[in-house]
């Protein structure tokens, strides 16, 4: 049975204040389908079925996932400021506990972080991981504010590799979407930018020499990241900002991380194939968002033992479970 490592939980009053907060515009679909709108382009939806859990775990059965790992999508906490985004990641992230502690051998909850306030991110590291059971936590690709890479965080990744905690990366909007008005390209194509910005500025800035021993997943197969693998190992020979912090190729850094299958196309997941391995791929759906089942890794051309390992082994062994 199947272990997906990328989907995503869905909390009404989460949502009810996010729509007050940014003051979105909300769209009716005939599909039935609710849009959430931000200067022209869809920042959430939902549609009824999202928050009906029965639902869910069904169509988990239907499609052969045994466990599946929640964490809060787009835009996160991250709208929100100061203690009421502290509020606001306990509140989303007891109400996923909650959830996980009603069926426990089929959901994992990854921690929303307050991440505007570091001391406040480990200290709900701490709780999330032991008051609330949950086994990693979920960080935006960027959280509104300084570039994750900035010294101020430094702390946060220290305590995230002492403890070993996996890490979801998630994609957030780009800080500018200015020059993506139309055909929904923040979510089609800004939040593909994102990921990738966020892997290079980690990478290039020693997050990962400093510290290796936590598990790094980048969403939607890392965006572009491993496509650029050489353009950053070339970067890495021409300049020396951008050697200043490693002292390794980029891709060697690269390599090491892990990536969900969520790019779904089998061009792009065996290019991933290629460039890391099986060893660091997991399975994702994007559900209830894109809700994939498992026919994008079945249907590659390659050995039952790499299927296994991507759709299960490697992501039991990183959650510690049997």
């Amino acid at each position: 049975m199947t272990i997906d490592i990328h989907g995503h939980f869905v909390d009404p009053h989460y949502l009810d204040e996010l729509q007050r907060v940014m003051r979105l515009e909300v769209e009716k679909t005939a599909d039935g389908k609710t849009l959430m709108r931000h200067n022209g382009y869809t920042l959430a939806w939902t549609r009824p079925d999202m928050f009906d859990m029965d639902h869910r775990l069904r169509d988990m059965d239907a499609k052969g996932i045994a466990t599946r790992v929640l964490s809060v999508s787009t835009p996160g906490v991250y709208p929100w400021s100061g203690d009421a985004q502290v509020a606001m990641a306990r509140h989303v992230n007891d109400m996923l506990a909650k959830d996980c502690r009603t069926h426990p051998d089929r959901f994992i909850g990854f921690a929303s972080l307050p991440l505007h306030d570091v001391e406040a991110s480990l200290a709900e590291i701490d709780r999330a991981t032991g008051e609330l059971g949950m086994k990693g936590v979920a960080i935006g690709s960027n959280i509104g504010g300084p570039p994750l890479n900035d010294a101020r965080f430094e702390p946060l990744w220290a305590k995230l590799d002492a403890m070993r905690l996996p890490v979801f990366e998630h994609p957030m909007f780009p800080r500018d979407t200015s020059e993506m008005g139309e055909f929904e390209l923040p979510l089609r194509v800004g939040l593909i930018f994102d990921t990738t910005l966020v892997a290079a500025r980690l990478i290039y800035g020693g997050v990962f020499e400093r510290y290796p021993n936590f598990p790094y997943i980048l969403a939607h197969t890392g965006g572009a990241t491993i496509l650029l693998f050489e353009r950053l190992d070339n970067g890495f020979r021409l300049f020396p900002d951008c050697r200043k912090y490693i002292s390794k190729l980029p891709s060697e850094y690269g390599k090491r991380l892990y990536y969900d299958t969520c790019a779904f196309g089998e061009q792009a997941l065996m290019l991933a194939l290629g460039a890391v391995g099986a060893s660091q791929l997991l399975f994702g759906s994007d559900d209830p968002f894109i809700g994939a089942d498992t026919k994008h890794v079945d249907r590659l051309t390659i050995a039952q033992s790499d299927k296994a390992q991507i759709l299960r082994g490697n992501a039991a062994r990183m959650l510690a479970l049997n």
